[in-house]
């Protein structure tokens, strides 16, 4: 299976230079026979403008989420993305991936909210979920997620060996790309595709550095500090052993 990683600059509102962005960027991959798009966190309606969060975040089903549906279909190839999501007078820092026909496979909330600005925007979320792609499970995680390891752990034990993530990781922390997400890869067998911005917004300068890691911590695909659309093919993977690592789980929680 190819999966595609979108790397760029990001954007201040739900923008039509934003959608057409999305747009370009799909049709790119689903021309190099990427199986699905990754693009970073919270992409609509951009990462560092807590007002827009608030005011324009859309609920399930909104405009936002056919629209997006619309262009995977359109483009015949998969779409993961960040956005603000309310439910009611909640706002969530979310992601959705949809299939290559539109339909929805996944949705999740951020769990572990990062810093004082995520935390006066977003409530966090209280679960994780899996789905199948061309007969690989995966999962969606957002940024901060990923260095928790209790999480991943968690989730490789219920057999995922794919983990998209978007993520708005600033400078100052790429020890995450270069390090941690290999590791995290590494010490499960699995594959973390970890998309980030690049250039500044509003202040905030981002890391780049978006990374495609695979089983044993190999580096299938890395971008610099530019826009990127990285490629690369998902080995295959049998992931850890679901029941050894449940065994295991049980035995630290007796320490």
């Amino acid at each position: 299976m190819k999966l595609a990683l979108y790397q760029g600059p990001a954007q201040s509102g739900a923008t039509e230079a934003g959608f057409a962005t999305i747009r370009r960027q799909l049709a790119a991959s689903a021309a190099a026979g990427a199986s699905m798009l990754v693009m970073p966190e919270l992409y609509l309606p951009g990462y560092n403008h807590p007002d827009h969060h608030h005011d324009l975040s859309q609920p399930r089903g909104g405009a936002w989420e056919t629209r997006l549906a619309a262009m995977a279909r359109d483009a015949g190839c998969g779409l993961t993305i960040g956005w603000a999501e309310r439910d009611g007078d909640a706002v969530y820092n979310a992601a959705t991936a949809f299939g290559s026909d539109g339909k929805v496979l996944g949705h999740y909330r951020k769990v572990q909210l990062f810093g004082p600005m995520e935390r006066a925007s977003f409530q966090p979320g209280d679960g994780f979920c899996s789905f199948d792609l061309g007969g690989v499970k995966c999962t969606l995680l957002i940024c901060y997620d990923i260095e928790h390891a209790a999480h991943v752990t968690a989730l490789a034990a219920r057999g995922v060996t794919l983990f998209l993530v978007p993520t708005a990781n600033p400078q100052g922390f790429e020890h995450v790309q270069r390090l941690l997400v290999p590791a995290r890869a590494a010490e499960l067998n699995v594959t973390v595709a970890y998309a980030n911005y690049c250039g500044e917004d509003a202040g905030l300068a981002f890391g780049g550095c978006s990374v495609i890691a695979g089983p044993l911590g190999a580096v299938l695909a890395q971008a610099g500090a530019q826009e990127t659309l990285l490629m690369t093919d998902i080995p295959g993977t049998r992931g850890i052993d679901p029941l050894l690592l449940s065994t295991q789980l049980t035995d630290f929680r007796k320490i």
